[in-house]
């Protein structure tokens, strides 16, 4: 008999939140989905609203929350350029306030907890593949630094929450991810790409598109989240948890085209400000500490992502995503 964990998913009505709530409750578990819906929405989670083990809550996880829970997944923080520099200093203080809050409940609790790290902690890395010694190459002072150093401060603090409390800690350092229920307004590639060819819209492109990324779907994303959290109590991470094959920007618009079709053509413009070049995760560790590694193929995912998306798009706007 599965014993029915009561799990608390800040950021639970996000892209990656909204799924692992789902996978959660399909297992059995009581789930508590924190969010101030800055960029996660109820559209997310509305399908689970009506299940009785699951409890939605409005709250920033900034400020503190006292609950009886057994684990904590925080996966609370805008995840793309566009959202967590929209408003940097609310970004570095969901990171660190919200890593502070997070830790201080499971240290009164004496439960694990989870932190939804980023291949952002490596900036524009000078190391291919990226391990998880490799301390990063990160501009502490650019457009993008309220994300990457807000997580970096975010891992400091469960690392030293664990060393000084004896507090059992997960961290996983998340590499590109994409599937159904991405923001469509959210600047991130798979989501810009599709939503763009949907529409018949030029599909841009920045630089040469020769930069590349690795792209995870969202239900393996899940299934590494939820290994590591189960994982023995000395696995603390970091892990990268992201799919190692390497596309091109320009190979991932190309996909997109072949298969939406229509008038959408390729238009350049310049490359952000910190931009990286490269990112590719090695996820050698995963595989060995937690019998890991995706299973979703690039354009199986891309299919059932445009053929989300298309019904995203599809709705009134009142009740778009």
């Amino acid at each position: 008999m599965h014993f029915r964990k009561r799990v608390l998913v800040t950021g639970g009505a996000g892209f990656l939140g909204s799924h692992l709530c789902e996978r959660l409750l399909e297992r059995g578990d009581h789930v508590i989905c924190l969010d101030n819906y800055f960029t996660g929405t109820r559209d997310n989670i509305a399908h689970l609203l009506s299940n009785p083990y699951f409890e939605a809550i409005r709250h920033d996880i900034t400020f503190p929350i006292y609950l009886e829970v057994d684990q904590i997944y925080n996966l609370a923080c805008p995840a793309s350029p566009v959202h967590y520099q929209h408003d940097p200093v609310q970004t570095t203080k969901t990171s660190v306030h919200g890593a502070i809050n997070v830790l201080g409940l499971a240290k009164r609790l004496r439960v694990p907890v989870f932190q939804a790290s980023t291949s952002e902690v490596y900036g524009d890395p000078a190391v291919h593949p990226q391990v998880e010694e490799y301390w990063g190459n990160v501009n502490p002072i650019g457009l993008r630094s309220c994300y990457d150093e807000g997580k970096r401060c975010a891992e400091t603090l469960f690392f030293d929450y664990h060393r000084q409390h004896g507090l059992q800690i997960k961290v996983g350092r998340i590499f590109n991810t994409y599937g159904p229920r991405m923001h469509p307004n959210d600047g991130r590639v798979v989501s810009n790409f599709i939503v763009q060819a949907l529409r018949g819209e030029p599909i841009t492109i920045y630089g040469e598109g020769r930069q590349t990324r690795s792209f995870c779907y969202v239900s393996d994303l899940v299934e590494g989240f939820i290994r590591l959290m189960e994982s023995e109590p000395g696995v603390t991470g970091p892990l990268n948890l992201g799919n190692p094959a390497e596309f091109s920007i320009l190979e991932l618009a190309e996909m997109v085209l072949a298969e939406v079709g229509g008038p959408s053509r390729l238009v350049f413009k310049p490359l952000p400000s910190d931009d990286p070049r490269q990112r590719q995760p090695d996820i050698s560790r995963a595989k060995a500490v937690l019998g890991w590694e995706p299973r979703v193929q690039l354009r199986e995912g891309l299919r059932a992502t445009i053929a989300y998306f298309e019904r995203a798009l599809g709705r009134p706007a009142e009740q778009s995503l």
